[in-house]
Parts: structure tokens; sequence; C-alpha cells
């Protein structure tokens, strides 16, 4: 496994990180959490060191709060969410940080993700949604500074509004956070326009979700792709989605001269081909799927030629919506 720093965070995080949504059975169906504990020990055994859970996922704190307090003598990198007191996703424009983040509410999610899990601190706490609006704005900062002093949190990241890289350049300039999650993929490139160039220039790391578009860049999304009832995949590919996936699947596989078995590769070295990015954090809810995505970790990014052939991959929409 290798190592990249997190901007100027201090930590040293393993380029394949662990996204944790799908353990925390809320709503993706599949996974058990016998499954989901041998699928992060695994993972910890084959050098991932930074795993990225939220206080909204689930079961999902207190499952990989588990298996850390298991890996006795390992450091093993958390991060973890506060979601919006308000409770809406994405931020819309407008709001006072007094009603999204206030400081309270910043401090008794942290309490609460600090006693689910069962951990003594968490190393990276983000906002699960963002809006550049809140910057000089609010008490947040105050308690973010507050709760590293304590010794709570090492450091201070966002999540940023799903495909609106744009909306956190203002934070990543004024030195107010340590980094920035985002969504970059082979079909939304658009992170690579400012924000990673502006995570670069102020020492500010990424950690990059959704590189393989909830499994649209997996290579096994067609049409007549079928989800169990009650998994959110069912609305995020409805309709003719999964047939307009395979499509341009067909079409990255055909230009780039692979089978679709070799596309999700393709997909998180395309993401680790940026030296902006610290780590990527795949879902990972088997060993099998464990081991495959970290052997990925070998120095070795998509050459040029195939980066050109991808830029011309690009798919902006937003199937959240």
């Amino acid at each position: 496994m290798r190592y990249r720093e997190l901007g100027l965070s201090g930590l040293s995080v393993s380029e394949i990180g662990y996204g944790a949504w799908g353990i925390g059975e809320s709503s993706w169906v599949g996974a058990t959490e016998d499954d989901s504990v041998r699928a992060l020990h695994r993972a910890v055994e084959l050098g991932v060191n930074f795993i990225d859970t939220a206080r909204g996922y689930g079961e999902s704190e207190r499952i990989v709060g588990r298996v850390v307090r298991e890996r006795v003598g390992e450091e093993v990198l958390v991060a973890t969410k506060v979601p919006p007191k308000n409770g809406m996703w994405p931020a819309p424009e407008g709001l006072d940080p007094a009603v999204t983040f206030p400081g309270e509410h910043i401090r008794e999610s942290l309490e609460t993700s600090l006693r689910v899990s069962g951990l003594d601190h968490f190393d990276v706490l983000q906002f699960h949604v963002w809006s550049d609006d809140w910057v000089g704005r609010g008490d947040w900062l105050e308690a973010i500074a507050e709760l590293k002093q304590s010794g709570k949190i090492r450091s201070f990241g966002v999540s940023v509004n799903d495909h609106r890289p744009e909306t956190a350049l203002a934070l990543v300039r004024s030195g107010a956070v340590d980094s920035v999650q985002v969504i970059y993929n082979i079909f939304d490139q658009a992170p690579a326009e400012e924000l990673l160039p502006a995570c670069a220039e102020h020492g500010v790391g990424v950690i990059v979700r959704v590189a393989l578009d909830e499994g649209g860049l997996t290579g096994r999304i067609d049409a007549g792709t079928t989800f169990p009832e009650g998994d959110w995949r069912n609305r995020y590919f409805r309709d003719d989605r999964p047939a307009q996936v395979g499509q341009r699947v067909a079409a990255i596989v055909a230009d780039l001269g692979i089978t679709r078995d070799e596309l999700a590769e393709h997909a998180l070295r395309f993401v680790l081909s940026s030296p902006a990015v610290s780590t990527v954090i795949p879902g990972m809810r088997t060993v099998r799927n464990v081991e495959r995505n970290t052997a990925l970790s070998d120095g070795r990014p998509l050459t040029a030629d195939q980066l050109a052939v991808l830029a011309g991959h690009r798919w902006q929409r937003n199937f959240y919506s």
C-alpha cells in the first residue's frame, strides 16, 4: 500500500481508503455485519489506514469503531461527518450557518459519534454538506478549534455538495479547512478544473468519493440491471438510466481497449493519477472487493494517452436528483 499526505493536516493516509456508507445497512442492501467486519479487517491487513463513515450511515460508525478497537496496536485513521442540523441535503444557497452547523450541534453530534463508535477521537471531522456562504460566518469555526484543542478531533473537513465542486472554493482559499471530500470520476471531471488545483495550492487534502459512480463505472450496470427491494440504487439508477450508463461504459471500454471487468481498475487509477488526490474511498462490502481494490496501490497511474482518451468521456449529470 502506498500513502499520501492529507494536505497539511499531518496525517498520512493510504491512497486506497475505505468508504463505509455501504456497510451501515441503511441504504445499501446485501451486506451483513459479519461480511462488513471481515472486509474491514482484511482492508487494514492490506494496509488501508483510512476509513470514512458518518453519523447518517446507519450502523456504520458502530461497526467501524468495533473493528478499529479490535486492531490493537495499529493506527487506523477514522473520519466521520456531522449532519446538518436542519436535515437538508444538499445545502441550498442563502442559509445562515446558525441553522445548519451551530457550534452546539457540532459538539453534540461528535459526542454521539464518539459514544456510538467507542472511539476517543476522530482523525477527521467533516460537515456532511457545505456552502461557501458560511465562510467567515457563524460559530462553527470556533467550535472546530475547541474540538481540536481538546484532542477529540485532529483535523476538519467538509463533504462538498454532489457534483458542485465550485461551492467549496472560497473555503479552500480561506485556510479554514484541512480536507475536502468530493465526487471525482471519469464521468464527473469538473473538480480538476478549479478545486483540485486550489487544494494543491493551499495545502488542502482531497478525499475522493463516488470514484465508481455508485457502481456505474464497475462495468456491471446495463439495461435490465435491477437491485434488491429497499436498496437506494433503485432510485439512483431509475428509469432508463442503467441503459444510458451501459452505453457510456461500452464506449469507454472500446476506446481504452479493455474489458468490462477491467473498468473499475481503470476508474480508480484515473482518480489516483491526480497528485492533488490524497485518497479514494470506494465502498467495499466484501473481502474480494477489498483485495481487488487495494491491489491497485502499486504506483502505476494511467498513461497520458489513456487520460487523454478519458477526457473525452465526461458526462455531466446528477443522478442524485
